[in-house]
């Protein structure tokens, strides 16, 4: 993806966010490092750069962007929703040393119910939509996994290897950790099987219906199915091998995929447990696009600047221009009003006024 594509999907996101009521958050540069060092796994990265203010306090540069959002979200003053579009420095994947990583997403905060959840899920399908129609979501819950592990009787201590052999899919490390807990091979067989489970929700949740045990599991399973209802089944997956480090998440975790990356382009979740950590009694959901990744991808043809390019020219009433240009947005398009096309750009419809 060239330079003007990706600043062009950041322009899409950035108003699809806005026309949702969220507002923009903007990060300082630099922060107390404090804040990080604490909560380093639930960075992408742990990495961080860090120098030493004039006051002699060991400052951050700007690691990731939600942490800051939920240590300056004001407890019990509503939802609070905000999304941000950031460059933050870390390490990457496909790079040895730190890089400035351009990166959007939104966070809501406070009291989460299914509604704030169901928005934020088809705010991250809408927002994997404006890159490529093709994308796919896949979602999971860890409320169904940990009532799974509750039920098996697994320790916390014990679990993070557990959740890291459902993450990489691998049954038989998977089979053997739970053979050295002293699971029973009834409690390993579940396990494996929901670690192996991917598909459409209609073809899965009858199946994930016959594997409640208890009410965890219960309450997590209908919660699914709720959030599954407001997303395009067909771009809709379940997959239980998307799990998250569990003293952070602790309900509907989601990833997106588009066509031409091996890797997830977005990634987020309910995370809960990291305001409890804090001593906050409140929630979070929220998610990241992670567009350094997007660097990768190639467009595709059905990629446009606007849906609409309305033309004019001196014989145009004024009037009537905005107005015909307000009643596209008002059906839900996006229009660039111009006495002629811009170069560099591409449009869905191109249209003269009358």
């Amino acid at each position: 993806m060239g330079q003007i594509q990706s600043e062009r999907v950041a322009r899409q996101l950035r108003e699809l966010y806005r026309r949702y009521g969220y507002t923009k958050y903007k990060m300082s540069k630099f922060e107390p490092y404090d804040l990080y060092v604490h909560n380093k796994s639930f960075l992408v990265s742990e990495d961080i750069l860090t120098f030493t203010d004039a006051d002699g306090q060991l400052m951050a540069l700007k690691p990731d962007v939600t942490l800051s959002i939920v240590k300056n979200a004001k407890e019990g003053a509503g939802l609070q929703k905000v999304y941000y579009s950031e460059n933050v420095y870390r390490t990457s994947p496909m790079t040895r040393g730190f890089r400035e990583i351009m990166q959007m997403g939104l966070e809501c905060v406070g009291a989460v119910d299914l509604v704030a959840m169901g928005e934020v899920l088809q705010l991250a399908a809408r927002s994997l939509e404006q890159i490529s129609k093709d994308y796919l979501l896949d979602i999971s819950h860890l409320g169904f996994v940990a009532g799974l592990l509750d039920r098996a009787g697994v320790e916390e201590k014990h679990r993070t290897h557990l959740l890291t052999y459902m993450g990489e899919k691998n049954v038989p490390e998977l089979l053997a950790c739970c053979g050295e807990l002293g699971l029973s091979s009834t409690d390993a067989d579940r396990l494996c099987c929901l670690t192996t489970l991917y598909g459409s929700p209609q073809k899965l949740l009858p199946e994930l219906e016959r594997m409640v045990q208890g009410k965890r599991m219960a309450l997590a399973l209908e919660e699914l199915k709720n959030v599954c209802l407001l997303v395009p089944e067909d771009h809709l997956r379940l997959d239980f091998s998307i799990v998250n480090n569990m003293d952070y998440y602790n309900g509907l975790i989601f990833r997106g995929y588009l066509p031409g990356l091996p890797s997830g382009v977005l990634s987020g979740g309910r995370y809960d447990n990291l305001l409890h950590q804090m001593g906050r009694a409140d929630g979070a959901i929220g998610f990241a696009v992670y567009m350094d990744l997007l660097e990768r991808l190639e467009m595709s043809e059905d990629t446009y600047d606007a849906d609409v390019l309305l033309l004019y020219d001196d014989e145009s009433s004024a009037p009537a221009v905005l107005q015909e240009a307000e009643g596209c947005r008002r059906a839900g398009q996006s229009v660039r009003v111009d006495r002629q096309a811009p170069e560099g750009l591409s449009f869905r419809t191109v249209r003269k006024v009358g």
